[in-house]
């Protein structure tokens, strides 16, 4: 998270990097309709999460 944010990202902007990272290789697993609908679900629960 540092790291990130000492290259000029914002908290919520590094925190939801690190998570789509996690994310990515599961939403990969799934059909286009599920991934899409997993990744919109995870930002909706990060919003106002951070900070």
């Amino acid at each position: 998270l540092f790291y990130l944010m000492s290259r000029g990202l914002d908290e919520t902007q590094a925190m939801q990097m690190i998570v789509r990272g996690f994310i990515e290789p599961i939403t990969r697993e799934l059909p286009m309709e599920y991934a899409v609908e997993l990744q919109r679900l995870v930002e909706l629960q990060m919003e106002g999460s951070v900070g």
